[in-house]
C-alpha cells in the first residue's frame, strides 16, 4: 500500500459495497459532498477513474475493481486485528453498533443495556431499526438481532429473549356488527393492517398454526406500515385487525381497547436471538453487551 490516505480508501471501499454515496456517507458520519470530494482527491492523485457516476448510479471502472478486490481482505483483516488489539484492554470502552426490529429493541435490548452503560460510561451504544436481515459485516455493524438461531456459518447467535406468540387484535369499533373469522382464510373479508418488508418491498404474509397445521394468509385493508408499533395504533385507531407480537397487544386487551381474534391459530416464535461474526477474541464492550443480553430462562 503506497501513503494513501487510509481514511479515503476507507471512504472509496464503502461507496464500493454499497454504489450509493447517500447511504455510504451515512455509514461512515460524513457529509455527501465530503465523501464525493475524497474519492474526487483519491483519483486525482492515483491518475484513475475509479467510479463512474451519474444522477441515478454508481458503477465501479475496471481500475475501481481492481482497487476494491485488494482493499476487501485487507480492511478485513485490519479491522479483525485492531478488535483483537482492543480486547487487550480489561476496560470495556468503544462504540457497538446493533441492527434489529423496533419490538426486540424496546422489549429486551434497552430494558437490559441502558444500566449496563450507566454502569460503564467508556461503553457507546448505537441502535439502528431495521426489519431486514441486515449483512452486519458489510454494513459495518457488530451485532445483529433476527428471529430464531438459524445464522449463517461464520456467525454466532446467542438466544435474548423467550420464544412468543403473534396475536390478531381489533378494536371493539371495527369489530362491531362484524362476524369474527372462524378461520385464518376468512381474514381476506375484513379490512387489515399490512406491514411492508424491506426484502424486495413485499408485504408480509399473516403467518398461523394449529393442531400441527401451518399456514400462512396474505390480507388487504386500508393501512400499509413498516413499523410494528404504527400497526398497533392503526388497530387502537379502528382501521382493521392487525397482527403483532402478543406482548405488545396486551396491555390494550387488559384495558379493553382491543379484542384477540382468531386465538386457537396464534403461532409460536422462536426468541430474538443476537448474531455476531465469529471471531477469536471479541472487543471488551461487545462481550459486556453480549452477556448483559444473554437470555436465561
Amino acid at each position: 500500500m503506497t501513503n494513501e490516505n487510509l481514511n479515503d480508501l476507507r471512504a472509496f471501499h464503502r461507496v464500493a459495497m454499497e454504489k450509493n454515496f447517500t447511504r455510504a456517507a451515512a455509514q461512515l458520519g460524513m457529509s455527501r459532498s465530503g465523501l464525493s470530494h475524497a474519492i474526487t482527491a483519491l483519483e486525482a492523485r492515483l491518475g484513475v477513474r475509479l467510479l463512474m457516476r451519474t444522477t441515478r448510479s454508481v458503477s465501479l471502472t475496471e481500475a475501481g475493481q481492481r482497487l476494491l478486490r485488494t482493499l476487501d481482505p485487507m480492511l478485513s483483516e485490519l479491522d479483525s486485528e485492531l478488535v483483537a488489539l482492543r480486547s487487550l484492554s480489561d476496560k470495556p470502552a468503544g462504540t457497538v453498533r446493533i441492527t434489529a426490529h423496533d419490538h426486540a429493541i424496546n422489549t429486551v435490548i434497552w430494558p437490559r443495556l441502558h444500566p449496563l452503560l450507566k454502569q460503564n460510561p467508556d461503553i457507546n451504544v448505537e441502535l439502528s431499526v431495521d426489519y431486514g436481515l441486515a449483512d452486519i459485516v458489510a454494513q459495518q455493524f457488530d451485532a445483529g438481532v433476527r428471529v430464531g438461531s438459524i445464522v449463517d456459518k461464520d456467525m454466532i447467535a446467542v438466544r435474548i429473549g423467550p420464544d412468543f406468540k403473534m396475536a390478531v387484535v381489533a378494536s371493539p369499533a371495527y369489530m362491531k356488527n362484524k362476524t369474527p373469522p372462524a378461520v385464518p382464510a376468512e381474514l381476506t373479508a375484513h379490512a387489515c393492517i399490512n406491514l411492508r418488508l424491506p426484502t424486495h418491498g413485499g408485504l408480509y404474509a399473516w403467518e398461523f398454526e394449529k393442531e400441527g397445521k401451518s399456514l400462512t394468509v396474505r390480507v388487504s385493508g386500508q393501512t400499509v406500515f413498516n413499523n410494528t408499533y404504527l400497526m398497533l395504533q392503526g388497530a387502537l385507531n379502528d382501521m382493521g385487525m392487525a397482527y403483532i407480537p402478543l406482548s405488545l397487544a396486551e396491555p390494550s386487551i387488559s384495558e379493553g381497547k382491543l379484542v384477540p381474534v382468531l386465538e386457537d391459530w396464534w403461532p409460536l416464535f422462536p426468541g430474538y436471538h443476537l448474531y455476531y461474526a465469529s471471531r477469536r477474541q471479541l472487543a471488551p464492550a461487545l462481550s459486556h453487551i453480549i452477556e448483559a443480553l444473554r437470555y436465561s430462562s
